[in-house]
C-alpha cells in the first residue's frame, strides 16, 4: 500500500467516525469526491465506539437499579451517535407509513417536522431499546449489535439505488465490503454473536425491501438510519432470546 493510498484510507476512517459519532475528533474541512463512499467501509469503527460505550455502562458495577442503568445506556447511545440514526428513523417512519404515492413520500422525507408516525415509531424504538438493555443480556451485546448493524448496512446500501442522487446517502454508496467485514470480524468470537449477526442482517434486509417498495425502488440516507436502528434492536433481541 502506497503512502497516498494509506493516507486516503486513514482519511476515510476519520470521516466515518466524525460523520457517525460525536467523538471529539477534528473535522475534515474539505470532503472530496468518493470520500463518503470510502468512509462507509469503516462504519464498523463507529459501531465499536457506540456499542463499546454502552457495553461499558452495562459492565461497570454501578450502584443503581437495572432500569436506571438501561436508561443511561439509551442516553449514551443517543449522545454518541448525535441522534443521527434516530432522526433518520423518525423521518423515515413519517414518510414510509403515510398513505401517499412514492413521490409524495420522498417529499415528506425532506420535511423537518415530526408527525404521528415518526413520534410513535421513535417512542417504540426507545422503549424497546430500554427494555432490552434492562434485560439480563451480555454486557457485550451492545458492542456486537452496534458493529453488526453498521456492517450489514452496506448490503442494502450497495444493492438498492439512491432515492435521490444528489443526497449524502447517494455519495456514501459503493463502500468496500471486505474492509468492513474484516474490521467487524472480532465481534463474531463473542458468545451469542452469530445469532445476533443473523438477526441484524435479516432486520436490515427486511427494512430495506419494505422502504424501497414504498419509495419507488430506492433508499435514502434517512432510511439508512432506520435500517441501523432496526438491525441493532434485532441483534439485541437475539441476545435476550438466547439467554
Amino acid at each position: 500500500m502506497t503512502r497516498t493510498t494509506l493516507r486516503a484510507q486513514l482519511r476515510a476512517a476519520h470521516l466515518a467516525l466524525t460523520f457517525l459519532t460525536t467523538l471529539p475528533l477534528p473535522h475534515i474541512r474539505e470532503v472530496r469526491d468518493g470520500d463518503f463512499a470510502r468512509a462507509s467501509a469503516y462504519y464498523p469503527l463507529a459501531g465499536y465506539a457506540v456499542g463499546g460505550l454502552v457495553s461499558l455502562l452495562l459492565w461497570l458495577p454501578l450502584p443503581l437499579p437495572g432500569g436506571v442503568i438501561a436508561a443511561l445506556g439509551v442516553g449514551a447511545w443517543l449522545l454518541v451517535t448525535g441522534m443521527l440514526h434516530f432522526d433518520g428513523l423518525v423521518d423515515s417512519a413519517d414518510a414510509l407509513f403515510a398513505v401517499k404515492t412514492p413521490a409524495q413520500r420522498l417529499v415528506i422525507l425532506r420535511d423537518v417536522h415530526v408527525g404521528a408516525f415518526g413520534l410513535a415509531t421513535g417512542g417504540l424504538a426507545l422503549l424497546s431499546l430500554w427494555s432490552v438493555l434492562a434485560a439480563p443480556i451480555s454486557p457485550l451485546a451492545p458492542l456486537v449489535a452496534a458493529v453488526a448493524a453498521r456492517t450489514v448496512l452496506l448490503a442494502p446500501m450497495n444493492t438498492y439505488p439512491a432515492a435521490r442522487e444528489e443526497s449524502l446517502g447517494a455519495r456514501s454508496r459503493e463502500g468496500r465490503w471486505a474492509v468492513a467485514v474484516l474490521l467487524a470480524t472480532p465481534t463474531l468470537f463473542i458468545p451469542g454473536a452469530w445469532i445476533a449477526w443473523l438477526a441484524a442482517l435479516a432486520g436490515a434486509l427486511f427494512t430495506a425491501a419494505f422502504a424501497a417498495r414504498r419509495l419507488g425502488g430506492g433508499l435514502s440516507g434517512d432510511v439508512y438510519g432506520m435500517i441501523v436502528i432496526v438491525a441493532e434492536l434485532c441483534a439485541l433481541c437475539a441476545f435476550a432470546w438466547g439467554r
